[in-house]
């Protein structure tokens, strides 16, 4: 393996924390990238990672070789990007990153179009959301919907989904229909929602004419922590539930679920792409990025 190669697995070693997750992200045997850190490590004289049977750190002297390690890869990803720029290649391997129901109901439907365009293109897509570590679990980009907590990553901006308030029909002829929001305290209930990670239940919020927002606390018999289980529960006649309209158009248009309260829903919520601070971007970040706002336009506000 010549020395490119060799600042090539370290830097992904180093950034992922682990040899194995490095070895995935690279396609080679764990073997492989354990000798190539060793011989790098031999060559340069000097130890670059501390590791042990939970973890895998950087040293101080492999810290300064990573800061220059990763200039190098960007500027070869750049004269590579420059020669292919006429023929406009997009190639290599794309880890995403949705929630659930983005990925299931938006991206992996339309992704023969991405591909047919762009067949040298691999696309990786997970599904949480929770925050990640881009960098150490290997991520090139990531789709969240809702308000962003502080963040070192480059934010891209989309816009807006609105929201439905929706009960299903078996639930509607038990507890009855609300109306406005001062109905909710007789006798209703939600179904709770708590991401991982946040710890809590969300609160019922409602977005008034003057465009104040209210929030709500209201009962729960069931919690749940992703929107899969959520709608499943509200469908099961287990409670109301808020929810970005996109979500669940087909089956308010089917009958499954019915909206409630239309002129108190919650406030719109923000859709953005995130991804590290990496220059340059590679061609298939780009792609991605506007293949997605373009697919995503027709489910946000105008």
């Amino acid at each position: 393996m010549d020395r490119f190669e060799q600042y090539r697995v370290f830097a992904q070693v180093a950034e992922m924390g682990s040899f194995i997750k490095a070895a995935n992200a690279l396609g080679m045997p764990r073997a492989s990238v354990s000798a190539a850190v060793q011989q790098l490590e031999a060559q340069v004289g000097a130890r670059l990672l501390h590791r042990t049977t939970r973890q895998v750190r950087v040293t101080s002297d492999g810290m300064q070789l990573l800061d220059r390690v990763r200039l190098l890869l960007a500027e070869v990803e750049d004269i590579d990007q420059l020669f292919q720029a006429g023929q406009r290649q997009v190639s290599g391997r794309l880890n995403i990153d949705a929630p659930s129901r983005i990925a299931r109901r938006l991206i992996a439907p339309m992704l023969p179009g991405l591909l047919r365009r762009h067949p040298r293109l691999q696309i990786s897509l997970g599904c949480t959301d929770r925050a990640i570590d881009l960098i150490r679990e290997g991520v090139d980009c990531v789709v969240r919907v809702g308000t962003l907590h502080d963040s070192s990553l480059v934010a891209r901006p989309l816009g807006h989904v609105s929201m439905a308030n929706c009960a299903s029909p078996a639930y509607l002829r038990e507890f009855g229909e609300p109306r406005q929001p001062g109905d909710l305290s007789s006798g209703h209930w939600v179904v709770g929602y708590a991401p991982a990670g946040l710890g809590r239940q969300a609160a019922w919020e409602y977005q008034q004419r003057d465009g104040n927002v209210r929030v709500i606390e209201l009962p729960s018999r069931v919690l749940v922590d992703n929107v899969e289980n959520y709608i499943a529960c509200c469908l099961a006649g287990l409670g109301l539930i808020q929810i970005p309209r996109f979500d669940v158009q087909h089956l308010l248009a089917a009958g499954a679920l019915v909206e409630v309260m239309p002129d108190s829903p919650a406030p719109p919520m923000p859709v953005t792409l995130l991804y590290p601070h990496r220059r340059p971007r590679s061609r298939r970040l780009i792609a991605f990025l506007e293949w997605f706002e373009s697919q995503m336009r027709a489910h946000l506000d105008a």
